[in-house]
């Protein structure tokens, strides 16, 4: 069942805009589709609907599972993917990479049961073999605006994305770029306005592409270094505006959304990314692990000024931005805090493991999951860490959790008697 429509007073979320009049082709394209429809407790696509790994309606999700509590479903998946799930009214998306048959896929589970509603084969193969031993062909996570969802995939060489209606059925494919695999590729898409908002960054040239929603026609085109580079395309409405922002090769970048106009570019973050931008308001806040560790404040207002900036390591898992404070959990297994103006660390502690699943917050607590399947929950505070409960599921996970309605979908794998993933519903 389709949800009522988020307008404005989400966050940074723009369901409708007015278009400029000399940009016919979007403004073309923004006639042709509809608005998006989200609720306040969904999680449509990659860091939830307000994008930045906060979950601010709802129940409270549980802080305590295992295997054998607080579980309301699981379900195999199979295959390999290292994409977060979205959740949207009463159903759970998630995409999928099968080695064995060769495809690529996306699976859409009721979200009360988790039983099967559809399953949609986007490509058959040949998958691409090379990339990170972490990578994965279907890390990317889907987007769904109540009428279609969207999906990436790197497909014979190219990124493809693909829109699918609420029955599964393949309503249209745009090639957005071709791609040299260097260590895999993880792009989600951004939806925004009339427009879906797609990044390939890569060796071989990138692009960031923007197409309509209805048609997936290109409304927009904007050429990146040739550079290797793995973070998704983010809008915030920061320093007044709204602003698509990337990060990596080298720069920060801002572009109009609807126009594809550059904003402003500065130099600064480092070659290689993975995290989503996160803000203040005011400062954008980027990380990078490659070649150097990198972690930078920047003012979202075209000064070109860097607030502070810091040598962490966060490579991988996403930071969230709260109240003040950024929060984060570098990829060696260490949470910090720091003040969002002066940048100044407030505490540091090791929780231990290897991290790429990203941080997300819900009613108050940071929930970090390892690369072995434990989750560490705490307080967002500023006064130091507050452990509130550590909980193991399965043996492996790269995904980062969805918190929609007072649930938890997580997505883990298993090695007992050869490796599987399951999709998993906590609830209290």
């Amino acid at each position: 069942m389709l949800r009522y429509t988020l307008f404005l007073s989400i966050l940074s979320l723009a369901i409708i805009h007015p278009l400029p009049a000399a940009d016919t082709t979007v403004a073309t394209t923004a006639v042709a589709e509809s608005p998006i429809k989200v609720a306040p407790d969904d999680w449509p696509w990659w860091r939830g609907v307000a994008r930045n790994g906060i979950a601010t309606a709802g129940p409270a999700p549980p802080i305590q599972w295992s295997e054998n509590s607080h579980v309301a479903w699981k379900v195999p998946l199979p295959g390999r993917g290292h994409g977060s799930p979205s959740v949207l009214g009463t159903r759970v998306f998630i995409a999928t990479a099968d080695r064995a048959k060769q495809t690529q896929s996306v699976f859409c589970f009721d979200r009360k049961t988790g039983k099967t509603i559809w399953t949609t084969v986007v490509h058959r193969g040949p998958l691409e073999k090379r990339g990170n031993k972490k990578s994965s062909q279907a890390s990317c996570t889907p987007a769904c605006d109540g009428q279609k969802v969207y999906v990436n995939f790197l497909h014979k060489g190219s990124v493809v994305t693909s829109a699918l209606d609420l029955d599964g059925g393949i309503v249209w494919q745009t090639t957005v770029t071709g791609y040299q695999t260097h260590q895999g590729f993880s792009s989600s898409p951004c939806l925004f306005g009339p427009l879906v908002i797609v990044s390939a960054d890569n060796r071989g040239g990138g692009a960031v592409v923007a197409m309509s929603r209805a048609t997936g026609k290109v409304a927009w085109k904007q050429s990146r270094p040739k550079k290797a580079n793995y973070t998704s395309p983010i809008v915030f409405k920061v320093s007044g505006r709204n602003q698509a922002l990337m990060v990596g090769t080298n720069l920060v970048s801002s572009y109009d959304p609807l126009t594809g106009k550059k904003l402003w570019e500065i130099s600064g973050a480092t070659t290689e990314c993975v995290t989503s931008v996160v803000t203040d308001g005011t400062r954008i806040f980027t990380s990078g692990g490659y070649p150097r560790n990198h972690v930078q404040a920047v003012l979202a207002d075209g000064s070109g000024k860097t607030a502070w900036q810091n040598t962490q390591r966060v490579y991988v898992p996403s930071m969230v931005a709260h109240q003040g404070t950024l929060y984060a959990v570098l990829d060696a297994g260490i949470a910090t805090a720091w003040d969002t103006t002066t940048g100044k660390t407030l505490w540091k502690k090791r929780l231990g493991g290897t991290f790429t699943s990203s941080l997300v917050l819900a009613a108050g607590n940071l929930y970090a999951t390892d690369e072995s399947g434990q989750t560490t929950v705490f307080a967002a505070s500023r006064d130091g860490l507050e452990l509130k409960a550590k909980n193991k599921l399965g043996q492996q996970t790269y995904s980062s959790m969805a918190i929609s309605g007072g649930r938890i979908f997580h997505r883990v794998a298993t090695n007992d008697g050869g490796r599987r993933e399951w999709l998993y519903c906590l609830s209290r």
